[in-house]
């Protein structure tokens, strides 16, 4: 790197045009480590013309997944309007970025993954070809995170997309790698619900006192022990909002979804359990 140019000078250009890091290392170099006229440069190129957009915000969008081997893949990339995240360069863009991470098999910070050479045109990096969609769509378009999640054995994994991608949520049975069916109607009961826990136990100690506070702030003039009894119904009645395993099943509501499981693994002769669930929503 040129002597003039220093890691601080690279990374405050990238931020300010949203373009690459080599591209902003060639101008910053082309323009004598000048930031002002490396962005002259960067928009008299077209690469920077992205430059105002970047801080529109980006509501919309898709969550796109993959699923390689023993990974699936989850990435999500937001636009300003839903017609663009409906156009078929913007969904195969999403498609393309997937595809990359699956096949990487292997976790992947966000910026690590930016950098990376993109799969669908390897003259550019990831972070750089979405600013070559910026350019075309003139709005700002954000990859805003991705997960790859290793299958373990013995498990079956169901996943659902719905909306068109606004929501995916993905559901791990163990006990079996032949229940993918069950586990993807469990996965549209997610979508549908939106559970945020599986079971009481990963409540945080925070979150129940909260829910206390909450429910001695609704009692007044009781006798202790009966305080006590509706502390605990209204904790319970928190824990069935919330958490996917107490909640009541939507293709089957006199079940909750644990029971259901059971009930079904008992039938194929499969001690069925959930040992996890992601839930995705665009924004969220």
């Amino acid at each position: 790197m040129s002597e003039t140019i220093t890691v601080k000078m690279l990374q405050e250009l990238r931020d300010r045009t949203g373009v690459g890091m080599s591209k902003c290392k060639d101008a910053l170099v082309r323009a004598t480590g000048n930031i002002d006229g490396a962005i002259e440069i960067l928009r008299k190129e077209g690469m920077a013309s992205s430059v105002k957009k970047e801080g529109r915000e980006t509501k919309e969008g898709v969550i796109g997944i993959k699923e390689k081997n023993d990974w699936i893949a989850l990435v999500e990339v937001n636009a300003e309007t839903d017609f663009v995240a409906k156009n078929e360069v913007f969904t195969v863009f999403v498609d393309d970025l997937s595809e990359q991470l699956a096949l990487l098999e292997k976790p992947l910070s966000l910026d690590a993954f930016l950098k990376q050479k993109f799969i669908a045109d390897t003259s550019v990096t990831v972070d750089e070809f979405r600013n070559l969609i910026i350019q075309k769509f003139g709005e700002n378009i954000k990859i805003r995170r991705i997960e790859l999640i290793k299958k373990q054995k013995n498990h079956s994994y169901g996943i659902y997309s719905h909306m068109g991608g606004k929501i995916v949520t993905i559901v791990a049975l163990s006990g079996s790698e032949g229940e993918k069916e069950l586990a993807r109607s469990i996965a549209m009961h997610v979508a549908a619900e939106s559970p945020e826990y599986l079971k009481p136990a990963d409540v945080s100690k925070d979150v129940i006192a909260k829910e206390e506070e909450i429910a001695k702030s609704q009692i007044k003039n009781k006798p202790e022990h009966i305080i006590e009894k509706i502390i605990q119904g209204k904790t319970n009645a928190f824990y069935d909002q919330v958490c996917l395993n107490r909640q009541k099943y939507i293709k089957e509501p006199t079940s909750t979804v644990e029971g259901f499981v059971k009930a079904a693994g008992i039938k194929s002769g499969e001690e069925l359990a959930i040992s996890s669930f992601w839930y995705w929503k665009i924004g969220v």
